[in-house]
Parts: C-alpha cells; sequence; structure tokens
C-alpha cells in the first residue's frame, strides 16, 4: 500500500498537501525528507492511532463500516456500500451525515482514494483489530463453526437454544469487544444439563450441572482462540456472522448516533453562575496568598525523595482552615504559577527530609500580590490549565506503595492538560449557564473521543471539582469568564504561530478580556475601612493592595471573605511600632482610612502603647537593657517572672543577662513590658521580618497547553514545507536517474564499486565544471561511511574542499575533496 498511497499523495496539489498536514502535525515532526517517507509514516502505527483519537463515535463507526464492507479480492470499499450498511438498522443517520464523516476520513488519509475504490490504511486494523465490536469472520476460525454460520436458520435455531446464563454471555460479547476469558476450567466442565463426572471448579462461578462456557464452545458459537500466553486459562471469540445475528435489532454497527447526547438540565440563570463563580474566585486568592503567607514564615522542608510531607501539608491545611485535597491543589498551582519554589539550604541536612532545599515564595510572589484580584486569579487558573500535574494522586500511593506527596514527581501526568481542555470544552459547548451532571459530561467525552475517554472517568471527575474549586464554574456551570479565558488558551494553541508565547496579552501588561470581565462582577477594590466602637476594623470590600498592608501590619484579621472584619489590638499596635511606625502614623492612618469616626478607646489604646513603647531598651552583652526610668528598671529587676533571665544591675538605668536579645525581648514582652530593640550607636532597631524568597521560576503558562500534542504550524509555514518535500522527492528520483558510476554500483549487478573512474579523474571533472558552469552528478561517502549522489553546480575548488551549489534546494554546500568518489558532467 505504501507506492499507492505515495503516488496519491504525489498527485494532490500543494494546497490539499497542506491541509494533510495540518490536520495530522505529526506527521511533520521532523520534516519528511520526500512524499514516499511522508506515505510510510502517514501509515505508521503511531500516527494512525492519534489520528483515531481525535475522532467521534459516529465517524469511527463509519470507519468501521468501511473496514466490514472491503472486498476480499482487493481490500477497497466504496461510499455507496459503506452507506448502505450504515443505513441498515433501525433508526437510520442521514445519508448526507454519513458522507460528511467520509469525507472527514478522507481529509485524514484513514481513507484514500477514489469513492468507487477507496483503502483503508493497514495501521487501522492494527490498531483496532476488531472492527465495530465484531470478531473475525467464522472462516478464520474454525471449519465447523463456519459451516454453521453458512446455514442461517440453523444458526438461528442454536442461538434460540441457549440457556439463559449462555445467552447472557453472547449478549455481552456481541456489544463488544469479542473475545473474552473464561477462568480455568470453564472449557473442561461438562455443558449444561449433561452429566458432572468431575468435580466442578470454585472458580468457574458455575453449579456443578456445568459451564455455559463449554456449552457456547461446544455448540459452535463460540471459539476457544490461542493468545500465546499462559494455557491456564482460555480466551474465546465470538464469530462475526453469530454477533450480527445478535445485533439484527439495533443494526451491523450497533445504535448509531450523529450528534452528541442531549443534556437533560436547563440552563441556570447566567448571572448566578458568574456570581458564584466570583466569589470562588476571591476565595481562591485569598487561601493562596495566606498558604504562601504561611511558608514565608515557616517554609516547609523538600523530602529527600521529592516534594512537601505529609506532616507539613497537613499542618498547612489546619493553619489555613482547608482539606488537605485543596490545600494540596493550591501549593500545585501556585508552584506552576512560579509563586513557590525551592531554595538551597546547606547544611540543613536531617533524617526524613531532602538534604538542604525549603519550599518557600519567590520573587515573583510580590509582583503577583501587587495585581488585581481578577489577574491573580487568572495567572493561577492559566497555570492549572497548562500544568502537568495530576493533583488527584497526592495521597495515594504508587506502584511501590509508597505515599505521593505533592510537589513530587510521581503525581506528574503529560496528558492532563489535554483532559482539562477536553472537561471544560464540552462545558463550552453547551449553552451558556448549562450545568450538566458528572455523568452527562462523561458521555459527552465518550461520544467525541472515545478513544481518548475510555478508563478516564475519575480523572474526569477530578477536572470538575477542581474547576469548581478555583471559580473556573459556578453552581456547576462554565463562567462567562472562565469561557472567555478558555477561548483565549485554545485560540492561541491553534494558531501555533506564537510557540514560545512572547505575544501573549499577559505579558504585554494589559488585562485579558477573562480578566476584565471577572473585574466587572467582582466588588471594586475599597480604601477605606469602618471602625466600631468595640474596636474591630471592617473593611467593605477586597482591600486595595496599600490598605491590604497596613491592616497586616496593625490588626489582627477576625474572618475573611467579600467583607473582612478585623481587631486592633495591643499586640498588633505594638507590631506596627515595632515595624517602624509612630503613635502619629498610626492615627493618621485611621483617621484617613475611617469612613465613621475613630473611638476615643482606639485613639487612647495607641497612645497607651506608644508612651511604654521603647522604655525599655535592649542591646547585646549577651544582652542589656537600659530605661532612662530608675524606677521601671528596678520594677523590671525585681519582677518574678523574669527571674530565669539572670539579670544584674550595671548602673542604676541598666540591667544586663547572659542570654541573647532574642529572648530577652520575648520574655520581657510576656511579662507585659514594651521594649524596643537598639543597635550599638543606640538607633531604633525597626522589628521588619526578613523576608527570604526562592529563585524565580517561570510559569508553565508560556508553554502550549498540551505537551504531547504536535506543533501546529501556520498554513504558510505548511506549505513551505511541503515545498522542502517536493524537492526531496524530486531529488529522489534524481537520484534514480545518476549514472550507475556516482551511485557507487554497476549497472545490471545490483550494487558493488565501479572502478571506472579514479580520484583524478574526478578532480579533473570538477575542474573542468567550475570553469564551463556546468552540472555535475557528483558521488560521495558521508560521515557515517554511506554513498550518496547530488547534482551539483560546482563554485570553487581549494584548500581540499569542494563548493558547490545544490540543483535541488540552492544552497552552497562545501565537500572534502578526499570524500569524493566519482563526477559525472550532467546530460
Amino acid at each position: 500500500m505504501t507506492t499507492s498511497l505515495a503516488d496519491h499523495l504525489r498527485s494532490l496539489p500543494d494546497e490539499s498537501l497542506a491541509a494533510l498536514l495540518q490536520l495530522r502535525p505529526d506527521l511533520v515532526v521532523p520534516v519528511p525528507a520526500d512524499v514516499s517517507a511522508l506515505a510510510i509514516r502517514a501509515q505508521s502505527r503511531v500516527s494512525v492511532a492519534r489520528a483515531l483519537d481525535g475522532l467521534d463515535q459516529f465517524t469511527l463507526q463509519i470507519l468501521d463500516a468501511a473496514r466490514l464492507t472491503r472486498n476480499p479480492d482487493d481490500a477497497t470499499t466504496a461510499t455507496d456500500t459503506v452507506l448502505a450498511m450504515a443505513t441498515a438498522g433501525p433508526q437510520p443517520p442521514a445519508p448526507t451525515a454519513v458522507r460528511a464523516a467520509v469525507g472527514r476520513l478522507r481529509a485524514l488519509f484513514l481513507l484514500y482514494g477514489p469513492e468507487h475504490a477507496l483503502q483503508v490504511l493497514p495501521a487501522v486494523d492494527e490498531v483496532s483489530p476488531y472492527p465495530a465490536g465484531l470478531g473475525r469472520p467464522a472462516a478464520e476460525l474454525d471449519p465447523r463453526t463456519a459451516a454453521l454460520c453458512a446455514d442461517p436458520a440453523k444458526l438461528r435455531r442454536t442461538v434460540l437454544a441457549a440457556p439463559p446464563s449462555a445467552r447472557a454471555i453472547l449478549d455481552r460479547l456481541a456489544a463488544g469487544p469479542p473475545v473474552g476469558s473464561v477462568p480455568p476450567g470453564a472449557l473442561q466442565a461438562p455443558p449444561l444439563g449433561a452429566a458432572d463426572p468431575v468435580l466442578s471448579d470454585p472458580t468457574n462461578g458455575g453449579a456443578p450441572t456445568g459451564s455455559p462456557v463449554r456449552w457456547l464452545v461446544d455448540n459452535r458459537l463460540l471459539v476457544p482462540v490461542t493468545t500465546g500466553s499462559s494455557t491456564a486459562s482460555g480466551t474465546v471469540e465470538l464469530p462475526r456472522e453469530v454477533g450480527l445475528l445478535l445485533r439484527r435489532d439495533t443494526g451491523p454497527l450497533g445504535p448509531l448516533r450523529t450528534s452528541p447526547p442531549p443534556v437533560a438540565a436547563a440552563p441556570r440563570e447566567p448571572k448566578a453562575v458568574d456570581s458564584a463563580g466570583a466569589g470562588q474566585t476571591m476565595e481562591v486568592v485569598r487561601h493562596t496568598e495566606g498558604l504562601l503567607e504561611q511558608l514565608a514564615d515557616e517554609p516547609a522542608p523538600v523530602l529527600r525523595s521529592g516534594g512537601v510531607g505529609v506532616r507539613d501539608l497537613r499542618r498547612l491545611a489546619r493553619t489555613a482552615g482547608l482539606d488537605e485535597p485543596t490545600t494540596a491543589l493550591l501549593l500545585e498551582v501556585a508552584y506552576a504559577a512560579g509563586l513557590l519554589g525551592e531554595l538551597e539550604m546547606p547544611g540543613a541536612t536531617t533524617g526524613r527530609y531532602g538534604a538542604d532545599q525549603q519550599v518557600l515564595p519567590t520573587g515573583g510572589y510580590e509582583v503577583w500580590r501587587a495585581a488585581s484580584l481578577a489577574q491573580r486569579w487568572e495567572q493561577l487558573t492559566r497555570a492549572w490549565l497548562t500544568m502537568t500535574r495530576q493533583v488527584g494522586l497526592v495521597g495515594r500511593r504508587d506502584d511501590r506503595d509508597r505515599p505521593i506527596t505533592a510537589l513530587s514527581a510521581e503525581a506528574e501526568r503529560a496528558s492532563v492538560p489535554a483532559t482539562r481542555r477536553a472537561v471544560l470544552g464540552v462545558l463550552a459547548d453547551l449553552e451558556p449557564a448549562t450545568a450538566p451532571t458528572p455523568q452527562e459530561v462523561q458521555e459527552l467525552l465518550d461520544w467525541r473521543a472515545p478513544r481518548r475517554s475510555r478508563g478516564r472517568d475519575a480523572a474526569h471527575r477530578e477536572v470538575l471539582a477542581e474547576a469548581a474549586q478555583l471559580g473556573v464554574t459556578g453552581l456547576g456551570a462554565l463562567t462567562s469568564y472562565g469561557r472567555l479565558l478558555l477561548g483565549d488558551l485554545t485560540s492561541t494553541d491553534e494558531r501555533g504561530d506564537d510557540p514560545l508565547g512572547v505575544h501573549a496579552d499577559v505579558e504585554s501588561g494589559d488585562p485579558s478580556s477573562a480578566a476584565r470581565a471577572l473585574d466587572a462582577l467582582l466588588p471594586a477594590p475599597v480604601d477605606h475601612f469602618l471602625v466600631q466602637a468595640d474596636l474591630t476594623v471592617v473593611v467593605p470590600g477586597p482591600p486595595e493592595p496599600a490598605l491590604a498592608v497596613e491592616l497586616e501590619a496593625m490588626t489582627e484579621l477576625e474572618s475573611a471573605g467579600g467583607a473582612s472584619v478585623h481587631r486592633v489590638t495591643t499586640t498588633s499596635v505594638r507590631r506596627a511600632l515595632d515595624s517602624g511606625y509612630t503613635a502619629d502614623d498610626l492615627h493618621d492612618v485611621f483617621r484617613r482610612r475611617s469612613r465613621t469616626p475613630v473611638p476615643q478607646g482606639l485613639t487612647y489604646l495607641i497612645d497607651d502603647v506608644a508612651r511604654k513603647h521603647g522604655g525599655l531598651r535592649v542591646g547585646l552583652a549577651g544582652a542589656y537593657l537600659r530605661s532612662d526610668d530608675e524606677t521601671l528598671i528596678s520594677e523590671v529587676l525585681a519582677d518574678r517572672r523574669l527571674e530565669s533571665l539572670a539579670l544584674r544591675r550595671l548602673a542604676p538605668t541598666v540591667l544586663c543577662t547572659q542570654y541573647q536579645v532574642g529572648r530577652l525581648l520575648g520574655a520581657l514582652r510576656d511579662a507585659g513590658y514594651a521594649p524596643v530593640q537598639e543597635d550599638g550607636t543606640g538607633s531604633t532597631v525597626l522589628a521588619r521580618p526578613r523576608i527570604r524568597r526562592a529563585p524565580p521560576r517561570v510559569s508553565v503558562t508560556t508553554r502550549t497547553i498540551d505537551p504531547l500534542a504536535a506543533p501546529k504550524l501556520p498554513m504558510p509555514r505548511l506549505l513551505g514545507v511541503v515545498e522542502h518535500i517536493r524537492r526531496g522527492d524530486a531529488a529522489a528520483r534524481a537520484a534514480r536517474r545518476a549514472p550507475a558510476v556516482v551511485r557507487g554500483g554497476a549497472p545490471g549487478l545490483g550494487g558493488g564499486p565501479v572502478p571506472a573512474h579514479t580520484h583524478s579523474e574526478a578532480l579533473a571533472v570538477l575542474q573542468q565544471a567550475v570553469r564551463d558552469k556546468a552540472l555535475v552528478w557528483v558521488g560521495y561517502v558521508d560521515a557515517h561511511g554511506a554513498t550518496a549522489s547530488r547534482l551539483l553546480k560546482p563554485v570553487s575548488i581549494g584548500a581540499g574542499y569542494l563548493r558547490a551549489e545544490d540543483e535541488r534546494t540552492e544552497m552552497l554546500h562545501t565537500f572534502a575533496l578526499h570524500r569524493i568518489t566519482a563526477a559525472v558532467v550532467a546530460d
């Protein structure tokens, strides 16, 4: 078939050949040398499997009809024959739908040739050995079964005589696939109704009266086949004729559905869907920021096997108020977005952790935190859509019975981005605000790409759950901004002219359409709050970044959400003073930000804490304590709660201790004092925490959405590839016309060197060709020892090299003279 397919491809115009490469992009990775190589690759098992994976159920059934209607003599079929089989059922599809499916198969070159003599690629039978779930013809299985099938009346009577248990097996195999494994002893047990001379096999599952499988085998309705494996358990196959008889009510191809199955759920209110999703986006961003802040305060060590340990994941989840699966999802997404990374910590080796790494925020976290809420959510969601991490595996056990941890290599799955895109694509193709059930989504996926969705029910449900947690869906339906984000990613992937993502909107700094749509749904960031008499601060919306920084320094968070509640305490005021605020600064912030009068109690609290703040001075001695207030120093020295510090007086206003400054500060604050630290010059040391960050990481959003898919090229580049293939084909034909002395073989002898040309004669021919600017056939030996021939136009000879222009590629090449075996002037 290779020659026939290659000839068919050669007869196509460039546009048709480029269309084939666009539909099957794997054919150009790498670019084939000529049309023959393209034909071989198009018929390969891997390439055909990729093409079949993208077909819907109806198109695959039409392909099965073409396979079942092939002529045994020349293995061809016709469009009309395929149409006749497809419309033979009780509910036949429209002929136009069948012809359209045949057209799709011909465009993919799974079928090729004229309509009256269509051929199926041989690799289709290798990838899917049972067309339409039917077995092989009886003549290929067993002569006695073939004789039974040759008598339709007798075959029908035999099927009707089957006991109920045997008929159930027949119906199951008739639905496909037509083969099944039987337990040991099933084929040796007596048939139903016969005597039982041997003990029944306990693995047989049947009563001692016999085996239904044995009855079917004895009556030629099933045929034992050998699979090359152990003979302890057998395999039986249902002949094609028996399967077609059992499908008399549904048609030879089974039920045909030309369109996806309908969704029973009525569309929801779009505004309610968007509101629910927008509320969840706020929670996602808040929880992600909280997790990153926890890791900044207390980084999680990396296990020796990689990832974050179960204890650390449980600690983060407990502190954030989340369950462990949600915490793992947010950690994985933040890591994929470049917000988390590993920091080398030499010397931090312990027994159970990896030698010297900790997980903590990267420098990109600060940039992300300063962006708007919608842009922060978009960065997280884009990372989720493109990351090759299956978060649902975290917490399970691998093949070696070891737990799979968050951020570990065991959760890597390259097919996950395509799975997410397929599930969300189903929701996007429905009417807006439609919320199908998970079972309906699975049915739609089974129709759209049955080969890809087979056995992936759990992964599809995980995608739906993660999309709901991230706010991509609301009330089970795809949100409007989620639809825009998915469309943006899909269009970028299909365009294929920006493989590095350098022209992406997210890189330009302008908000994308999805971010703008989400911004319109979210409450506007507020720059004010409401201070109440009980010293609580109510923020009536998401705070703007500057206000969030001030609230974090001056208050304690009590409850979060659309409207967060904070409380001003002695500890929070002291923390603000430690970080560099003065009492006047705090009064100014509350006066400027509050839309309600500042309570007198808050003013008193700030002034009282500020008056005590700095009354004690701590320095290095181990540590010293000084104060201008001699009475206060005496009070500290007499305080029994500080006896463990072993304080001693150096001067009326100075105490010292052998312990370090940190312990002295902590003990004084625990005892109710408000000391501040000073350096050697007496200047106050601000208590701003030292921020550690992991090295920057590149977000996964810069790569293609499906790492397993071949890159999609635009049509101009595909036409360039076609031109390259055409030139290679012409060169291959020209090489066959090269003189035998150049090819290195003697005419009529099928190979072997031809000593007609000496090296000096070849050089003379080349020198003359340089002067005459003539075309020359040159034979040479490449670096791998293989002989080759080219049609060249010599340009110059010198320094042991020949510079010549290749007639096919019109490019200059350099050839070592000692590798040239022959040279003949072209006719």
